[in-house]
């Protein structure tokens, strides 16, 4: 009897570790979030001729993995988006930067798993309102493990910068021996000039983030800390409405599928190359499955882990 107890014990004991050792195989050590703001579908992946995402919905697509079937399932503005990226929970917040979140983020629960240095999480934003994304309202959370900012033209939390300028910020970092091991970046032009109603320059806005993609992609695999152990998240706050529906491509913000359908790619060494993924995902399982990639724990995320584009 005793000696079946004692085999039982180790059977039970080796699953255990098998277990642990199985989460802790992930390669990925950084993780980098790219939210391009406010694309339609329709003229991103949804455009089979790839032609203002060359490299995203062609090159960059075939290295990773692609989910055809990702969502905002919550409010559809650029606040509550990331928000819900952040924090894994949809919430009615203000769209203009006036309010904190109401769960801890991401950045928040990695900080202080990890006891880093504040700059080892970053918040580079086009658009200073997202400086919120740092904080949260929750009593035992608020002020504290807070992620260091660069949001709006000169990263004080204000107005609206240009894409260009955030994105040498984002160099700056992603080519530091320092680079931090968890960013998230907004890059704006599209949403902006869809609200302008030019739709030449929301054109080639979507063109021109494109080009930021592949960039951000390269500089990652020149930085020998980075290379083979970032993965990086392509992805997007919201949509926008599709033609016949309200004022079309200018504006967002229901629950129209050309606001709710977006886009994820995932890049890095723990996901297949090619794998094109049809089980839907959406915002709130970014952090879920950031949480598990760099073990720590997001009790207050409502994500799941997307495991069907990780393989250890």
């Amino acid at each position: 009897m005793k000696n079946h107890i004692a085999a039982f014990v180790f059977l039970l004991l080796g699953s255990t570790l098998f277990a642990q050792q199985g989460n802790s195989s992930y390669r990925t050590k950084y993780v980098v979030i790219l939210v391009i703001d406010g694309p339609r579908y329709s003229e991103t992946y949804g455009d089979t001729s790839c032609r203002l995402s060359p490299v995203l919905c062609d090159s960059l697509r075939y290295q990773g993995a692609f989910y055809e079937d990702f969502k905002n399932k919550g409010v559809t503005y650029t606040v509550p988006g990331h928000t819900a990226i952040a924090t894994g929970v949809y919430q009615r917040i203000s769209n203009s930067g006036t309010n904190l979140p109401k769960n801890p983020s991401l950045f928040q629960y990695y900080l202080k798993s990890t006891g880093a240095a504040k700059n080892d999480a970053y918040i580079v934003a086009s658009k200073g309102k997202l400086d919120v994304l740092a904080n949260t309202e929750n009593k035992k959370w608020h002020d504290q493990f807070l992620a260091t900012t660069y949001c709006g033209p000169n990263g004080n939390g204000l107005g609206y910068g240009k894409d260009e300028k955030t994105f040498a910020k984002v160099t700056e970092l992603v080519t530091s021996p320092d680079a931090p091991h968890v960013m998230l970046i907004n890059l704006l032009a599209v949403d902006v000039y869809g609200h302008a109603n030019n739709w030449e320059k929301y054109q080639q806005s979507i063109t021109a983030c494109d080009a930021y993609a592949a960039s951000l992609w390269a500089m990652i695999q020149s930085n020998p800390l980075m290379k083979n152990q970032t993965t990086l998240f392509i992805t997007n706050d919201h949509g926008r409405h599709l033609d016949g529906v309200k004022s079309g491509f200018v504006n967002h913000g229901d629950r129209c599928e050309g606001c709710r359908h977006i886009s994820l790619l995932v890049l890095g060494p723990d996901t297949p190359k090619g794998l094109l993924i049809k089980k839907e995902g959406e915002l709130i399982d970014i952090s879920k499955t950031i949480s598990t990639l760099l073990h720590f724990d997001m009790p207050t995320s409502k994500g799941r882990f997307l495991e069907e584009a990780f393989r250890p």
